[in-house]
């Protein structure tokens, strides 16, 4: 689908291209030639082919072919009801600044800041916004969709091969709008499944000694980990060591990342809604951090 996009782009490109060749070449030829006497009669009629030609003819062509190749590619984006196999569903909701990814029709499943999808298959995307308009967009698969609060949009996307793309908010949706990337990873048919069964039986323990008292008592209203705690104002972290960042995007998660995100998230990604953590011993955000490095089906 994004093949289909580029090309609708190049063919433009192209057209306007030689458009604009043939128009400056006409400019500079009555430019630079001798003019030459006419009759009112005759000036009419070199008018009037001029307008019909170049006014009429050359704009009606244009949009023509423009909607030769533009409509097929638009419509394969379209959530249209297909045979055989059916699109996966998947609901992405954006908030400032990170994103939600939910897979209801297979165990409510429920990540962030990843999107694991299977390689071949149809995938229809349905995505909202819990705050301000965002905007869906993974370049290498498809086109993109805006993310509007209290509407549904679906875009269909495909990839055609396993491979980790990139995905970026492309709507202007606040202060940290360029740090809000999205891990796209489209793995073989059987991994795809492996992945989301493993997601579905993962059972994580919670956290004992001091580290459990403080997520309990700090983290747990608004972070939700599979029977652990059910917040639902910030990222799910059940699987949170599965993925290759933090703050959607903002540093690598690693040992020392992991750490370094739960002391300094602040000055990282200014603006986020979680809270300080100055009042929090070194080694009880430690402790948080061993666990969390756990959570990984």
């Amino acid at each position: 689908m994004a093949q289909g996009v580029a090309n609708v782009w190049w063919a433009m490109f192209g057209f306007s291209t030689l458009v604009l060749v043939v128009v400056s070449a006409i400019w500079i030829y009555a430019m630079w030639r001798t003019p030459r006497r006419v009759s009112d009669e005759e000036a009419i009629r070199i008018n009037r082919r001029w307008v019909i030609g170049g006014g009429i003819v050359l704009p009606t062509v244009s949009i023509v072919l423009l909607l030769l190749f533009g409509i097929p590619t638009g419509r394969g984006m379209l959530p249209l009801p297909v045979e055989g196999e059916q699109p996966l569903r998947v609901e992405v909701t954006g908030h400032q600044w990170w994103w939600e990814v939910r897979y209801p029709d297979d165990g409510g499943v429920v990540t962030a800041n990843q999107l694991i999808i299977p390689a071949g298959r149809l995938i229809d995307v349905h995505v909202t916004s819990a705050d301000v308009i965002h905007s869906f967009w993974v370049p290498r698969l498809g086109g993109k969709i805006d993310m509007v609060p209290g509407r549904v949009h679906v875009m269909r996307y495909q990839a055609t091969r396993p491979g980790v793309f990139r995905g970026q908010c492309s709507e202007f949706c606040g202060t940290q709008h360029a740090n809000m990337v999205l891990h796209v990873e489209a793995l073989e048919e059987e991994d795809f499944e492996r992945w989301l069964a493993a997601r579905r039986e993962f059972s994580p323990t919670a956290p004992t000694g001091e580290a459990g008292a403080v997520f309990e008592a700090r983290c747990a209203a608004c972070h939700s980990v599979a029977g652990v705690s059910d917040g639902n104002r910030a990222p799910d972290l059940t699987d949170l060591a599965s993925r290759p960042y933090l703050g959607a995007g903002v540093i690598a998660n690693d040992h020392e990342g992991l750490r370094r995100w739960l002391q300094d998230h602040k000055s990282l990604k200014s603006g986020n809604a979680m809270p300080l953590h100055d009042d929090i011993p070194g080694e009880t955000l430690d402790g948080i951090a061993d666990w969390l490095e756990t959570l990984a089906p």
